[in-house]
């Protein structure tokens, strides 16, 4: 065969094959178990509910074998002549939270736009005035006299780093008493009140916490930059989408007709009694 009709037949075979695997839906049969069908969309539903470990096998070695055990199952449900009720109690409760899912993919959908989020991301920060962080340094010791000699041997001229190797007891001592950048709230109330009352360069008095005594150095502080809404857009997205699905339940909630059992018609430890289930 010519090169150019070789070219034409290859292409034109790919066409094919193409708009066939384009052509194919769920609802096609892949095999058949004494007339009971088992179809694409069933394994499709298989493969996807797979742990993640399975999942990440070949395609066709999922194919092969998810189309085994949906066979295999389909022989052995066959087998079942009457119909357990927890089957059927079962199957109840999977139905209820297929759809109440589908519902909830439909609400969380359409809760999030830019225009939400935005909206969103300005009700909790554009107001929002941007928060002092504070770099420190403290010498720890047990009593209040050792800190007064600290103080002192500071206020003298001794290095703060230094002294901290010497005699600090916290686990901050080796690293010349450095306690990184905090911000209010991560603090013992005592220390902070002490911190946020020093200009940078200060040593504080003696200030006891029920960790002991500390002498305090403020090296500087810095205003904490507020989050962006792209680093928000993942916590904001789920806010909106909890809360769109909170205020649909509510909705639902309010126009429904729900009947509750008088209270003590149930005993709670029914719910462990499995031989209810038996027929």
């Amino acid at each position: 065969m010519h090169f150019k009709a070789k070219f034409l037949a290859s292409a034109a075979l790919a066409l094919v094959l193409t708009t066939s695997a384009q052509a194919q839906s769920a609802s096609d049969v892949v095999a058949t178990v004494n007339g009971t069908a088992i179809t694409l969309g069933e394994m499709i539903i298989t493969r996807a509910q797979l742990p993640q470990q399975y999942q990440a096998l070949p395609n066709d070695v999922l194919f092969e074998g998810i189309l085994e055990q949906l066979i295999q199952q389909q022989l052995l449900a066959d087998q079942l002549e009457v119909e357990p009720s927890r089957v059927a109690i079962a199957l109840a409760n999977e139905a209820r939270s297929l759809r109440a899912g589908e519902v909830i993919t439909e609400i969380t959908e359409t809760a999030v736009s830019e225009v939400a989020l935005q909206a969103a991301y300005d009700a909790q920060f554009a107001d929002a005035a941007p928060a002092t962080e504070f770099s420190a340094a403290h010498i720890l010791v047990e009593t209040e006299e050792e800190a007064l000699a600290v103080k002192a041997d500071i206020d003298g001229g001794a290095d703060f780093a230094e002294t901290a190797r010497n005699v600090s007891t916290g686990p901050s001592g080796p690293n010349g008493g450095d306690l990184g950048w905090f911000s209010a709230g991560m603090m013992v109330a005592p220390f902070e009140e002490a911190v946020m009352s020093l200009e940078a360069g200060d040593v504080s008095n003696p200030v006891e916490t029920q960790f002991g005594w500390h002498v305090i150095k403020l090296n500087e502080t810095r205003e904490q930059e507020l989050p962006t809404l792209d680093s928000m857009r993942e916590e904001l997205t789920g806010a909106l989408q909890s809360d769109a699905i909170e205020t649909r339940l509510a909705e639902l909630q309010e126009a429904a007709e729900i009947a509750l059992p008088d209270e003590g018609a149930f005993d709670p430890e029914l719910l462990i009694n499995l031989d209810l289930l038996k027929d």
